[in-house]
């Protein structure tokens, strides 16, 4: 579960009863090329693990199989198995905190666009 940090400031690691900072979340997102291009995918519609391979060339099936464990991690993907016996369907999908947590990722988006624009 993600937490404020008592300050209010955030914080960028676990705290010490195992709840996780919003500011750990975002930074470990964030700071991680596959992670944040997943979770546009998965925002897009992009649900089954083969289709997020594709959709990335150059992400290994090991690297996006760590991001997704984080972000279930986080709280912010969810993941169902359907199916009684193999091959399993297994699709990913923004969970409610998912979704506002794009709204971040789309306001740095902007807040890029205009660093860009000033350096034109």
């Amino acid at each position: 579960m993600v937490q404020d940090s008592p300050s209010g400031g955030g914080s960028s690691s676990l705290k010490g009863n195992g709840d996780i900072t919003a500011a750990s979340v975002v930074e470990s997102i964030v700071g991680c090329k596959w992670s944040v291009h997943l979770l546009m995918l998965i925002a897009d519609g992009c649900s089954r693990p083969s289709a997020l391979l594709r959709a990335c060339p150059g992400l290994s099936t090991k690297v996006m199989n760590e991001r997704l464990k984080k972000m279930l991690r986080f709280g912010l993907v969810q993941r169902s198995v359907s199916g009684d016996k193999p091959p399993l369907q297994v699709d990913y999908m923004l969970t409610p905190f998912g979704r506002r947590f794009m709204g971040v990722l789309k306001e740095i988006g902007r807040l890029q666009e205009a660093l860009d624009r000033e350096k034109q």
